[in-house]
């Protein structure tokens, strides 16, 4: 069902509705200002019983099998030519072909390696299953020049969006302790609104285990990860009860998603919505001001509904650093080759993610993994340092769900492999075939030592990785497809390296068997590593972090920049990129609170100088 915009004209018009375009709204609303929100996918929901019971009934319990669109038709991926709204999904990296494959994957994909971070449309966007790590940017990480004389450079730094981040931690409603995040240089004005989630087993066991080691001359501590997410009553949002599923949806709604603030924005009496309405393209009018946004409406049942075009004063486009540079490529004229905001050529260019390194093993004692959030704590002490001269950073996240997302289904996997004596798992040499007590003996002694970790390692910003138009491949409402170049760096594929050496440092530390595997060279995912110091080169596999960054990076300079420092378009005053796009770099934490602490800025900004 869609509805057509009740005005012809409003103060501001936001493109999408995840974590950064709800923070906008909101704010934009208790001041006053009419806002209409244009949002891809379907509307919030009164309630999540429906996605709920897509995930339960969903075979592969991926980040996107909570929400529609389906992923699959009878037993194949659904052909993202049909779509209306189409979105990727990492059930098209299963084999080493479905990834380029057009009809499989909604991505145009041409690099070395496959983008593999996925994200949503719909009301809320991306954040529905975003995990709720709220880690603030290192101080260094807005000064990689230090490091890297020639990448872009951040036109703010940390003192800049310190007091922001602040209000982003209370508006999304952070559980923190200030103590332990009080390293490299973090510094913080406010306490955190809740106490940090308690720490599980495993993160204790581990924080023992490791005491007093040393890796590239830092001493590593587990320190308590802050995160989106419950400790106490706070907002209406009930306290976490740990669920091991807070990707993709969490059943109690502990943790934060922007449904909670679009809700808010909509209560303001001043926040109009749009749903399945897809912006087509922005038209530009006197004194490069942006006039209108064309857009098309669908039904229920797919297919075009209706089309239209509206104005504003001002304009915020929020559909993350895949969507939002696709929309500007899309909106070139005859006069505009290059699309909107692009006098830099940089729109699309410097696409990055956290390449994600995931390595598992059995711990000798039982930590009694599968309870709590599916991460409270990490280890950070190597997110900064000299080495950045040489090869990437990365933090480590500890998992407490046991072998579930390393393997891909466990207990299930397990338990079928002694059931049915198969070694899919690895812990079933012998293919025994087992029933009773025996079963019930192994499945303990296995269950209650799954231990995983998870590296996010920098990556440089490149050019050549970029997001451009397929001219050769439609969506289903006749619009190009966004095509994508990606490939890692050899700085961060010595990052990587680095992050091996440090997984298997830890693991020896713990006394733990690993069972990370070796990929095949068909694995679409597989990398090879730089040659270690007796020349042997390994094979890894990494995983897409979810975090889509780049594309449409802020900077001083026109000329080597899209937006200023307070997400403004260099070329079109009334025009704003808002979300992780602004990124010139990657940095080493998880994008979600920057984004936010970004949102909070720009809307004030938009309210002070724009709107006054």
């Amino acid at each position: 069902m869609t509805n057509i915009p009740s005005k012809s004209h409003y103060d501001v018009i936001i493109v999408g509705s995840g974590v950064a375009g709800a923070l906008v709204a909101k704010q934009l609303g208790l001041t006053g200002k009419q806002v209409l929100v244009l949002e891809a996918g379907g509307p919030v929901p009164s309630n999540i019983n429906e996605e709920m019971n897509r995930f339960y009934k969903a075979a592969a319990k991926v980040p996107e099998s909570a929400y529609k669109p389906e992923l699959l038709t009878s037993s194949s991926l659904t052909d993202p030519a049909t779509v209306p709204a189409g979105r990727p999904t990492v059930l098209a990296l299963a084999n080493s072909e479905d990834w380029r494959d057009p009809h499989k994957s909604y991505l145009i994909q041409t690099g070395t390696v496959p983008f593999s971070s996925t994200y949503e449309r719909t009301g809320g966007g991306t954040a529905l299953h975003w995990l709720g790590t709220s880690l603030r940017l290192l101080p260094n990480d807005f000064k990689m020049e230090q490091y890297q004389p020639s990448w872009a450079k951040w036109p703010i730094g940390y003192k800049d969006l310190e007091s922001r981040y602040c209000e982003a931690e209370c508006e999304i409603g952070v559980s923190g302790s200030v103590p332990e995040q009080t390293y490299g240089g973090l510094f913080f004005s406010k306490k955190y609104p809740m106490p940090a989630i308690p720490q599980s087993l495993t993160d204790k066991f581990v924080a023992t285990a490791i005491s007093g080691m040393m890796i590239d001359g830092q001493t590593l501590k587990v320190r308590s990860t802050p995160a989106a997410r419950n400790s106490q009553p706070y907002q209406q949002r009930r306290v976490c009860a740990g669920n091991t599923n807070c990707i993709p949806i969490c059943p109690i709604q502990a943790k934060y998603d922007p449904t909670m603030t679009l809700r808010d924005a909509q209560a303001s009496g001043n926040v109009e919505f749009c749903y399945q309405t897809v912006a087509k393209r922005l038209i530009v009018g006197e004194n490069e001001r942006v006039s209108l946004v064309e857009y098309l409406q669908y039904g229920d049942d797919g297919k075009q509904s209706a089309n239209g075009r509206v104005s504003a004063t001002i304009f915020v486009i929020a559909a993350n650093a895949i969507e939002t540079p696709r929309l500007l490529l899309l909106s070139r004229t005859e006069n505009r080759p290059d699309g909107v905001a692009n006098s830099s050529g940089q729109v699309g260019k410097n696409l990055m993610d956290h390449p994600y390194y995931v390595p598992w093993g059995l711990l000798p004692q039982p930590t009694y993994p599968y309870r709590g959030p599916l991460s409270t704590s990490g280890i950070e002490d190597l997110r900064d340092g000299t080495f950045r001269k040489d090869r990437a950073a990365y933090r480590i996240e500890i998992g407490n769900e046991g072998w579930n997302f390393a393997i891909g289904g466990d207990p299930n996997v397990t338990t079928l492999d002694l059931v049915n004596g198969l070694n899919n798992s690895q812990i079933n040499p012998n293919y025994d075939t087992l029933f009773g007590d025996e079963l019930i003996r192994r499945l303990r002694d296995v269950l209650t030592r799954q231990f995983r970790l998870g590296f996010l390692v920098e990556q440089e910003p490149e050019e050549r990785n970029c997001v451009t138009l397929s001219e050769d491949h439609k969506d289903g409402l006749g619009l190009l497809r966004p095509k994508i170049y990606y490939s890692l760096s050899d700085y961060t594929l010595r990052g990587l390296a680095a992050a091996k050496q440090a997984a298997d440092a830890i693991f020896a530390k713990l006394n733990a068997v690993q069972y990370t595997r070796v990929p095949d060279k068909q694995d679409p995912t597989a990398v090879e590593l730089p040659p270690d110091a007796g020349g042997r080169r390994e094979r890894v596999r990494f995983m897409g972090a979810g975090h889509i960054i780049g594309t449409y990076r802020m900077g001083s300079d026109p000329k080597q920049s899209v937006v200023n420092s307070d997400q403004r378009s260099h070329d079109h005053q009334n025009l704003y990129l808002i979300g992780s796009g602004v990124f010139p770099t990657s940095a080493t934490g998880n994008p979600t609170l920057t984004i936010a602490a970004l949102a909070l800025r720009t809307a004030d900004t938009i309210i002070k100088q724009d709107l006054k």
